[in-house]
């Protein structure tokens, strides 16, 4: 089965999501654990160190300007269990080509620090991977994400594992069966992807959370 964006867009609509052997392995291994990582759109918590980094515009978000600089951020060599190998880089390229494939980024002082990337379908956001060059900076994004997923009328983000630095936000496990039940209701919503509505999605988003 050749491994192609049809097929990744295929299989995130049926519960699947696929990852990489290895970074140095051609092999495609695909997913559909028994328990799923979901984040409550409605639950997102912004701890409040995290608040006031947000506030202080330490760092510039950009979205969608350099998805290269967010694969390699990720994939990089150094980071523990790295699983993107060059078939996902090509195939996660062509869906970012295509408007399927989101990067949220945190940029200081011209340069690339951390940010993220994903999959938009529908109102569901599977998000991949994430990485952090400098303090906070994958958070910041993340914040940043959050807002406009609430502000374009997206329903679900999956966030695939549950790890102790997601959880802080209010990740959550879910059974296979409810998150069956999660996806096919955001397969069946149009959500918006609007960049352009960011700065008001997230001082939104912090009026919420509090000071």
């Amino acid at each position: 089965m050749r491994f192609d964006k049809v097929l990744v867009l295929r299989a995130y609509a049926s519960g699947f999501f696929p990852m990489g052997e290895s970074a140095d392995s051609p092999h495609i291994d695909w997913h559909n654990p028994a328990w799923r990582g979901v984040l409550p759109l409605d639950g997102f918590h912004v701890p409040k160190r995290l608040r006031r980094t947000v506030r202080s515009g330490r760092f510039e978000i950009r979205v969608d300007s350099d998805f290269a600089g967010v694969i390699e951020g990720c994939a990089n060599p150094r980071r523990q269990g790295t699983w993107i190998n060059p078939p996902i880089r090509r195939v996660y390229g062509e869906l970012f080509s295509d408007g399927h494939v989101h990067t949220v980024e945190a940029w200081r002082d011209g340069r690339l620090v951390g940010g993220l990337y994903g999959v938009a379908l529908k109102s569901a956001f599977m998000g991949e991977s994430m990485f952090s060059l400098e303090s906070d900076a994958s958070k910041v994004a993340l914040v940043h994400l959050i807002a406009m997923l609430k502000a374009g009328g997206f329903t679900l983000l999956d966030t695939q594992m549950v790890t102790p630095h997601m959880v802080q936000f209010g990740t959550v496990e879910v059974p296979r069966p409810l998150y069956l039940a999660l996806l096919a209701e955001a397969l069946a919503r149009q959500a918006v992807w609007d960049p352009g509505s960011i700065a008001s999605a997230v001082a939104t988003l912090l009026d919420a959370a509090g000071a």
